[in-house]
């Protein structure tokens, strides 16, 4: 395979799966480890990707957010293994709300039907399925984002401000040991930031694709919510364990 070929695979990779592991270029393309390499150093290099231990991952603006249609499809066996994790945390009678992400939505068929549970969101997708399940739910209103299908703006942050939760569950698009957790847009940071202060306890669903990254605008610190993630490599949890609390799920 030419240096080209292999390297347009690994950026066609990488912007799907937001990872990609060396080994499974070597395996892929027939290359060597070293020539493997030096197609990460090379593309690193041109912005495309960020080198990580044993591969690298997707290089994010700090205003970038996919559409709803385009995160639905990335990462999904993770994202359905944290959303069940993130589902054990929940009890019966609980009041909980969920946010507009994908990984949030992937929880709504874990849910259980009989735990009499009350759900508010800000996801008009999110409120459909809920409603389809027969689960009692509050859409907040206010201006709807179109890309995301979310509900944001002064209304549903003032709506937000009425309700007290045990427990809140949010997607994010940026983890990082010295900013926190951010997002692009900074009224939905709003939104999921008054959803935290509303709170007992808060979790943030993300796949480690997230870590390491930064967005535009800031939702808090690492430790004011309870990180569900996927398998992290070991430097990669020694970095973040000290600094919030983790459930990491093993696939």
């Amino acid at each position: 395979m030419l240096t080209e070929e292999r390297q347009q695979y690994i950026l066609n990779t990488i912007r799907f799966k937001g990872i990609i592991k060396i080994k499974d270029i070597c395996s892929e393309t027939r290359c060597s480890e070293s020539t493997a390499r030096r197609d990460l150093q090379q593309l690193e290099e041109q912005g495309e990707l960020l080198r990580v231990h044993g591969g690298a991952k997707y290089m994010n603006s700090l205003q970038e957010e996919p559409a709803m249609n385009d995160k639905v499809s990335r990462n999904v066996n993770a994202k359905d293994h944290i959303a069940q994790q993130a589902v054990a945390n929940i009890q019966v009678d609980d009041v909980i709300y969920l946010d507009a992400g994908t990984s949030t939505l992937a929880m709504i068929h874990h849910l259980n039907p009989s735990y009499n549970l009350r759900v508010v969101t800000n996801g008009v997708v999110h409120a459909s399925a809920l409603a389809d399940m027969g689960i009692q739910t509050y859409l907040l209103g206010g201006n709807l984002k179109g890309t995301t299908k979310a509900v944001i703006g002064p209304e549903a942050v003032k709506s937000l401000e009425e309700y007290r939760f045990n427990k809140v569950f949010l997607g994010i698009n940026g983890v990082h040991p010295k900013f926190g957790l951010t997002t692009p847009d900074p009224d939905e940071a709003v939104v999921k930031k008054t959803a935290i202060l509303q709170s007992e306890e808060s979790f943030i669903l993300a796949d480690n694709t997230k870590f390491d990254h930064v967005s535009f605008a800031r939702v808090g610190d690492l430790s004011s919510a309870t990180i569900i993630t996927d398998q992290l490599t070991p430097s990669v949890a020694e970095q973040y364990q000290p600094l919030t609390t983790i459930q990491e799920v093993q696939s």
